[in-house]
């Protein structure tokens, strides 16, 4: 795989949280989506970005979005000490609908 890629995916959070119980749909929501970014990119490391986890949490704790589309972005890890040297950024994609969305390569 290439060292550095962004790509886009629409997420389907309501058939992951299926079941869970109320005050543990938001932090599951967060926990799914690093699950979700470490199979497709293929890193250990996966940070949430701030507006992303807003959106997450934005209807309460127990009311989490059914869908969200995110660019997940593997970058290569400056930090001299770090185990791994490269990581994964997920970041929110503001959509008006998500019928006929598919994953795309994002060129950066």
């Amino acid at each position: 795989m290439a060292e550095t890629v962004s790509r886009e995916y629409t997420i389907n959070l309501h058939k992951r949280l299926y079941g869970t119980t109320f005050k543990d749909r938001a932090p599951k929501a967060v926990k799914q989506i690093k699950l979700f970014a470490q199979k497709v990119m293929g890193t250990k490391d996966v940070r949430i970005d701030n507006k992303l986890n807003r959106f997450l949490w934005s209807q309460g704790i127990k009311n989490v979005p059914h869908r969200v589309r995110v660019v997940l972005t593997k970058k290569r890890n400056e930090d001299e000490n770090a185990e791994e040297k490269l990581y994964t950024v997920a970041s929110l994609v503001i959509v008006k609908s998500f019928k006929g969305l598919q994953t795309k390569v994002v060129q950066n």
